[in-house]
């Protein structure tokens, strides 16, 4: 839904839940109103701006944290969670764990990570293996089975919000797009150490300026790190990435899932893609006896396999070197932690304070070993009865979007049979998974955090290669139960809700159902609709990339899609920079559509009669503030401009705006022409 996607195996409880009602939970009298009417400022006119009647109040008060880029919802239910792991790792601290266990996994891991005067202590000794082997290059052959070594499990390509990973190539693992039912490597284009491409190649000043303070952040890396000519290698390796974003697909093609379905043969990379000794490459990566590879980045991995053959070798060994050390900054000396954090964290984001050690370490965890976290998090504090109305609001929502496919009087019949298919086929998955990871094959250890972490990237990237030639698991998780997060699985056709986003502000237990709705309520909806954005749509019920849909349907929901993205390119932060309606318009129309769905759902639970008014306030009156809170955001203004740049979110401001699309909302607070958010009946976009 959100953000980058983190790591587990995630399973829906089996649940009856069908016959619970979500209005039966508590009465009107003796509910909380849900709403923070303290953020809320009145003096605003909800026509002229919406955002600032719901949250005005909260922007001028709220202060962004010094170790934050931003604050907003979002991280009041993180710290809640934060809060929660950070008593659970001090309870099975104090339990001492037996060893062998995920418990003392977590604990060694936890303790090794925190041990600073240790790490400083042994200084780069723990990586000089690795920085030696590096070194030994000394051919082609060499260096495409060392570039291999470094391949990591990468994010999922159908939701990740860049596509950037400081390895060459990183491999992603799950059916095919154009292969339903067989399970395959997917080979995605990477070696950026700045976000994205466009850092790299975009001629505006402020990332001219970035290309600066990256490539001297490459030099005072490499020189605290005692590696020697430090200046020289800098420039080569900055030189060599520049050339590594040019061979990059754009991130509009890279989201063109048309462009990214082929499937390459083993035998094609030699063909295909010349430069690289690819028998040396997929050794060093175990995957020499896979013969089919989902080759998603096609056109990037033909330039980066020429690059490969074509660069210096001393510079690739460098660049080599610099990422190992950059990607490991936090587990090796405080230095090199420091001028890491001082160009990502403050430089890049804006961000003006490191997170406290004990903080990163939670999180760190959460990569590591989220599902062992995750499993002790759920047992602690996510209650059966949450699981158990929250999923049957899914099932309201789901059949409020049924409902609302059935009735399009512009769809054919064919296509909205497709359509049908695929609400009525959706796996969905709330708060925690019936399976949880085996980590048995991870050693963690008590004292040697950069070993620790190495060891789980190459424990994650062994689980995923494992899944290669079995059948599609539909309801596999690509999050920890923890996160504050949800997620549409296309290809799965499947949907994933944490129990990390199922607690305030998003959802609060026994509040008013018109908040619980508008807020929790949208983001449920919000999953759903994803299987039918710009994105989703393409892809049928089994998860397969196939056009389904008639040629005047297409061309019908298209021109809706064109609407919303001129809509959201009207929204503009800097007087130099606006929101990309296109490149953020699968979210926003997941938000229109997942908006409209959770609005019905919620007056389908009313049974006809109309909510009570709470503090002067309607049931859709709160149902619509319920939204636009949870969007409540402020950021600095490098994270925004970077939010911008590469994320296909909108930020959260403008996400809220939403509500513009909806005929309800006008009603609800008497939205008249003249009002600056007011849009004519027919300039409000209705996809689905």
């Amino acid at each position: 839904m959100l953000n980058k996607i983190t790591r587990a195996v995630f399973t829906s409880m089996l649940l009856s839940v069908s016959t619970l009602s979500v209005s039966s939970l508590a009465s009107a009298a003796d509910q909380p109103i849900g709403i923070n009417i303290n953020a809320m400022d009145s003096s605003v006119k909800p026509g002229d701006d919406f955002y600032g009647y719901a949250n005005g109040n909260w922007v001028k008060t709220t202060e962004i944290p010094a170790d934050r880029s931003s604050t907003g919802s979002f991280l009041v239910a993180a710290e809640a969670t934060e809060k929660h792991k950070t008593d659970l790792i001090a309870e099975l601290v104090k339990g001492q764990p037996a060893q062998g266990s995920d418990d003392a996994r977590i604990v060694n891991f936890y303790q090794a990570y925190l041990d600073v005067s240790g790490i400083n202590s042994r200084g780069m000794a723990p990586i000089a293996m690795d920085l030696a082997r590096i070194e030994t290059i000394s051919n082609l052959s060499d260096l495409s089975r060392a570039l291999g070594g470094s391949v990591r499990a990468d994010v999922d390509p159908l939701n990740a919000t860049n596509y950037h990973t400081e390895n060459l190539f990183g491999v992603f693992v799950t059916q095919g797009l154009a292969t339903p039912g067989e399970v395959l490597p997917y080979l995605m284009q990477g070696g950026l150490g700045l976000p994205e491409r466009e850092y790299y190649l975009s001629d505006s000043p402020k990332m001219a300026e970035l290309r600066t303070a990256y490539q001297a952040y490459i030099e005072t890396l490499l020189s605290k790190a005692g590696i020697k000519d430090a200046k020289t290698k800098a420039a080569g390796i900055f030189a060599l990435e520049m050339q590594i974003a040019k061979a990059h697909v754009s991130r509009e093609e890279s989201e063109d899932f048309a462009k990214s379905s082929a499937v390459w043969a083993r035998k094609d990379f030699t063909v295909k893609a010349p430069g690289m000794d690819w028998d040396a490459f997929f050794a060093g990566a175990s995957l020499g006896k896979q013969q089919r590879f989902a080759a998603y980045h096609g056109a990037a991995i033909t330039n980066l396999s020429a690059l490969v053959a074509s660069q210096p070798l001393q510079v690739w060994k460098d660049w080599l070197a610099f990422h190992q050390i950059n990607t490991h900054a936090e587990v090796l000396p405080t230095a090199l932690d420091e001028v890491h954090f001082a160009f990502y964290g403050t430089t890049l984001s804006g961000t003006p304070q490191q997170r406290s050690r004990e903080k990163r370490a939670l999180a760190m965890l959460d990569v590591y070993l989220g599902d062992a976290v995750g499993k002790a998090y759920v047992s602690r504090y996510f209650q059966a009865e949450h699981k158990a109305h929250i999923s049957a609001m899914v099932q309201q929502i789901v059949d409020a979007f049924h409902t609302r496919v059935e009735k399009l009087d512009w769809m054919q019949a064919a296509t909205k049979a497709e359509a049908l298919a695929k609400v009525k086929t959706l796996v969905v998955s709330v708060g925690y998974p019936d399976h949880w990871r085996d980590y048995s094959q991870y050693p963690v250890l008590a004292d040697n955090a950069y070993a620790n972490a190495v060891q789980g990237e190459k424990a994650e990237y062994r689980h995923q290669l494992a899944k290669i030639g079995k059948p599609m698991d539909k309801g596999e998780w690509w999050m920890t139960a923890q996160v504050v997060n949800a997620v549409n699985l296309p290809v799965q056709n499947a949907l994933n809700f944490p129990a990390g986003i199922l607690q305030p502000p998003f959802y609060v237990p026994g509040a008013d159902d018109a908040y619980n709705f508008g807020a929790i309520g949208a983001v449920i909806g919000h999953e759903i609709s994803h299987s039918f954005d710009n994105n989703g749509a393409a892809f049928d019920s089994t998860g397969a990339l196939r056009n389904w849909w008639t040629k005047q349907d297409f061309a019908r929901f298209a021109e809706q899609g064109k609407a919303l993205a001129d809509q959201f390119d009207t929204y503009a932060p800097f007087p130099d920079l606006h929101v990309n309606g296109k490149l953020t318009l699968g979210e926003n129309i997941a938000d229109v559509a997942g908006l409209a769905a959770a609005y019905d759902a919620y007056r389908a639970s009313l049974g006809g009669k109309e909510a009570p008014v709470i503090n002067g306030l309607t049931g859709d009156q709160r149902f619509f503030i319920g939204y636009a809170q949870t969007w409540a955001t402020k950021m600095r203004d490098a994270a925004l401009r970077n939010r911008i740049a590469t994320d296909g979110h909108a930020p959260g401001m403008y996400r809220a705006l939403t509500v513009r699309n909806l005929d309800a909302w006008y009603k609800a607070f008497d939205v008249k022409p003249g009002d600056k958010l007011y849009l004519a009946p027919e300039q409000r976009v209705k996809v689905w």
